[in-house]
């Protein structure tokens, strides 16, 4: 145990953001940087070491969270960053971007604030980089067999490396221009600079891993080609569908899914355009949608110099506090107010859009809803309740629905998919087809990020069975355990 008081001496303290109308005016990370590490010591010292560690169950990784708050404590980073690394590819992704299953499963949280763990984690992480203890690793010998992975994103890149490091020819195909699926063109900069995957993917190219950008199989290589170059094939391509509101109006221009507008505003920042094709910029902006894709989106807005935002809801308003039906150790839905809800803009909770109206050259200027609530498990509108928003910028961000069927992979490949839309697999992560396996979202369907990690670790170590008879890589998480799933 790190500090045997600390839970009783030392407060909660998270990371310092800097002033808001500072970081609206550019696209770097909102936190001070360096402002952790002052007090990430002591925050570390909060860990009681518990008999029974639910914060493990919490975290899909079973990261060892106790572990490295000691070595934190201590000050010992590499040897907090090796037992980071032991359950976790890319923690300076999770503890960037993980909303911290780990903190709500925290058994100090029953009745206090819980360790700042994610904020321990990104400490730990960015410190490995700057003392120079993240390096390649390198197979001691290959293996002679060879894998596909479809997909850049965490899955992808997670199994990648696994599969790397156990000693197979792996090889990376992303149909965008560059590596990093949604980490790339669906995170803001202001959420995590892309310095952080630039540099893992050097990593992962000194280790042996290849890339492959600007191809997507099933139309740029089909399935057939794949299967008889490779031994074994990964599909991780996500679940990017995006849920679409078909209402009157949604045809007029100005109308975009949240993955029509972000990427644009990232590829500003990778130098591709001098502006984004899709701005905010002197517009009412309507973000539909409540979660974090909508408060990207809000942030985003913000920055482009939108007049106004508002992010409309159509469950209600979360608690505040941990709800008697999600009791402790469950990740809890609550109100949460993210830094770009911080910057400014509305948010309006169980309302829904009931059509859009536009102007005579076929732009949004308005979108009309309505206020509603649920009456016997059914939504129903409240009668007397219509407004109308001016809008001359919406983004859809009302989630995903699955795998993109459009470009004809999982037709190629033959593969079932399950009750939800998903592709199905079994335990070791295997499709039906014969040495194709399924991770991350595109099996799950949309989930975390801490997820998508654990099942691109997991599927790693079903493919190097598959491949060898045998498996030294982590045991994995099993696709069909549900419980812990936010």
């Amino acid at each position: 145990m790190a500090d045997p008081k600390g839970f009783l001496t030392t407060p909660r303290e998270t990371a310092c953001t800097r002033p808001v109308a500072e970081r609206v005016k550019d696209w770097n990370e909102v936190y001070v940087k360096g402002s952790l590490l002052p007090i990430i010591s002591k925050q570390a010292g909060r860990c009681m070491d518990c008999g029974i560690p639910f914060c493990h169950n919490g975290c899909p990784l079973g990261n060892l969270i106790p572990e490295w708050n000691d070595y934190a404590y201590r000050e010992d980073w590499s040897a907090a960053a090796e037992r980071l690394h032991a359950t976790n590819n890319f923690p300076e992704f999770t503890g960037r971007l993980c909303p911290a299953p780990c903190e709500s499963a925290c058994v100090l949280g029953i009745n206090q604030p819980a360790v700042t763990i994610k904020n321990v984690e990104v400490s730990i992480i960015d410190q490995a980089w700057d003392n120079g203890d993240v390096t390649p690793q390198a197979p001691d010998r290959l293996s002679g067999k060879t894998v596909a992975v479809i997909g850049s994103g965490p899955a992808g890149l997670a199994a990648a490396q696994q599969l790397t490091r156990a000693g197979h020819t792996v090889v990376v195909y992303e149909r965008a221009d560059r590596i990093g699926g949604l980490l790339r063109y669906g995170i803001p900069e202001f959420k995590m600079e892309k310095v952080h995957i630039n540099r893992r993917i050097e990593q992962m190219r000194a280790e042996g891993t290849k890339f492959r950008t600007g191809i997507e199989v099933g139309r740029d290589i089909t399935a057939t080609d794949l299967r008889k170059r490779f031994d074994a094939v990964v599909v991780a391509a996500g679940a990017t569908v995006s849920r679409d509101l078909p209402v009157p109006g949604r045809d007029l221009k100005g109308i975009h899914f949240a993955m029509e507008y972000l990427p644009l505003a990232n590829k500003v920042q990778e130098g591709d355009f001098m502006a984004p094709p899709i701005t905010a910029e002197g517009k009412h902006v309507v973000v539909i949608g409540g979660g974090d894709t909508g408060a990207d989106c809000v942030g985003t807005a913000h920055r482009q110099g939108a007049l106004s935002v508002t992010q409309l809801e159509i469950m209600p308003r979360p608690s505040e506090d941990r709800p008697a039906a999600m009791p402790w150790p469950t990740f809890p839905m609550l109100y949460k107010v993210t830094s770009a809800h911080e910057e400014g803009g509305e948010r309006i909770y169980s309302v829904s859009t009931t059509h859009f109206e536009g102007d005579e050259d076929g732009n949004v200027q308005a979108l009309h809803l309505v206020e509603v609530e649920f009456i016997d498990g059914k939504l129903t509108q409240k009668p007397g309740t219509e407004r109308v928003l001016p809008a001359q910028l919406v983004t859809l961000a009302m989630g995903f629905t699955g795998t993109d069927q459009s470009n004809g992979l999982v037709e190629q490949f033959g593969v079932e998919l399950d009750e939800r839309g998903n592709i199905a697999r079994d335990a070791s992560y295997a499709t039906n087809a014969d040495g194709v396996f399924v991770a991350g979202d595109a099996g799950r369907g949309q989930s975390l990020i801490v997820w998508a990690i654990a099942e691109g670790r997991s599927a790693a170590r079903g493919v190097d069975r598959y491949l060898t008879g045998t498996s030294t890589l982590p045991y994995p998480v099993k696709p069909t355990d549900r419980s812990l799933m936010v």
